[in-house]
């Protein structure tokens, strides 16, 4: 391991453990109504008591502690974004033992984090049909989970970009793939645009891409069943689902005071998407539970995640960031499309955001597909990378 790299042991303070608990103890529920349980208005208040109670006398974040510390290898590193000075990075890296393995940048979104790569680990780094293999690299986004967070205001995706991108390099990995969902979409599509030397492909399991000119004919007769499924799905999403983009895009502060002073907002506001993004996935409560501690227990807090939705919407010094949604010529990309994602367009959509080599449009599968669905998503990498896939000469140079 280079020598600017230092392993990590996560070990949140017992003040902070005593706070939450008193914070937990006393908290104020709202009033029962008919509709209080009904999911069109949001988390149900008897799912949100269950949790409360259980996070305040059930859930050992100790033993979940000592849990991820041990299932997953995590490090630090210093990386130096111009304009914003140094940032401590944190991270997961699984390196395969597989000669020739390929780097693969694992970039998580919101209200996810580095624990999303957990499955994918060792269906990359020890693929069961010999097909190619990955040395994995999940960091935390900057003000995620156990990165730092910037100080100051205008830290967007060209930021977002390089903190990323000089992880990679920490870690000599001077070329390498990306994977992302979420925000790891339009990161990962910003370090294809301002890195295209380095990154040399790009996987993504969200796409948001623009809608081909055609004639309302053509359009009667162009799409599947599936593909109409998507667009409803896609229509639900923009009329029901979208408000917490907005606030957050707009005004993150104000939430923010909610969700750093009261931790049973953080998990309403974090469960409701769990639900609804997924896939009839069956959560558990200790494994919800973990997730929304990876905010609450955030080095920057649990209200800093919030900010990336501002500050991209809000550029500094440079246009709007239409490079994400638009063409990046130099990056081979491949794309998969799960049902129950939020943003389910046709998998033909995708050639408006790069050169096309893998398209996968699965039956089953929600926003969280690394960890709902890992072993598509992990077989979708293995054919874009592999012998026959469009991608393959990637895996050939690693294996010179």
């Amino acid at each position: 391991m280079p020598p600017t790299i230092t392993p990590y042991t996560i070990n949140v303070p017992d003040s902070a453990l005593k706070s939450l608990k008193a914070k937990l103890e006393s908290t104020n529920l709202p009033d029962v109504v008919d509709f209080i349980d009904d999911w069109s208005y949001g988390a149900p208040l008897s799912d949100i008591k269950r949790l409360t109670d259980h996070w305040a006398d059930g859930f050992d974040w100790r033993t979940q502690e000592a849990s991820i510390n041990e299932r997953l290898p995590q490090f630090t590193t210093k990386v130096e974004v111009e304009g914003f000075g140094d940032l401590d990075m944190h991270f997961v890296h699984q390196r395969s033992e597989v000669k020739g393995a390929i780097p693969l940048l694992f970039v998580h979104g919101w209200p996810g984090s580095f624990l999303e790569v957990e499955k994918l680990l060792p269906l990359l780094t020890k693929p069961a049909d010999g097909g190619p293999a990955f040395h994995v690299v999940a960091p935390s986004l900057p003000n995620f989970a156990f990165s730092e967070g910037p100080s100051k205001p205008g830290f967007g995706l060209k930021q977002y970009a390089e903190s990323m991108h000089k992880t990679m390099l920490a870690l000599e990995y001077d070329q390498y793939v990306t994977q992302g969902g979420d925000w790891g979409f339009k990161v990962t599509r910003a370090v294809g645009h301002f890195y295209p030397k380095h990154c040399l492909a790009s996987h993504i399991n969200l796409v948001l891409a623009k809608k081909p000119a055609v004639s309302a004919v053509q359009e009667a007769s162009a799409y599947t069943d599936g593909e109409k499924a998507g667009l409803a799905r896609t229509d639900w999403f923009a009329q029901e689902g979208f408000g917490y983009n907005l606030l957050q895009s707009t005004k993150p502060s104000a939430i923010g005071f909610a969700l750093a002073d009261s931790p049973v907002a953080l998990l309403a506001w974090i469960y409701e998407k769990l639900h609804d993004w997924s896939d009839d996935y069956p959560w558990t409560d200790d494994e919800l539970l973990a997730w929304v501690c990876m905010y609450q227990f955030a080095r920057a807090g649990p209200a800093a995640s919030a900010r990336i939705y501002y500050e991209v919407q809000h550029p500094k010094n440079e246009a709007k960031h239409a490079f994400a949604t638009g063409y990046i010529p130099d990056v081979k990309l491949g794309v998969s499309i799960f049902p129950r994602d939020i943003y389910v367009p046709p998998v033909a959509w995708a050639r408006s955001l790069g050169p096309v080599v893998f398209g996968g449009m699965h039956a089953e599968g929600g926003h969280f597909a690394a960890h709902e669905k890992p072993e598509l998503l992990a077989g979708d990498l293995r054919k874009m990378f592999g012998k026959d896939g469009g991608a393959s000469e990637i895996a050939q140079r690693f294996a010179v």
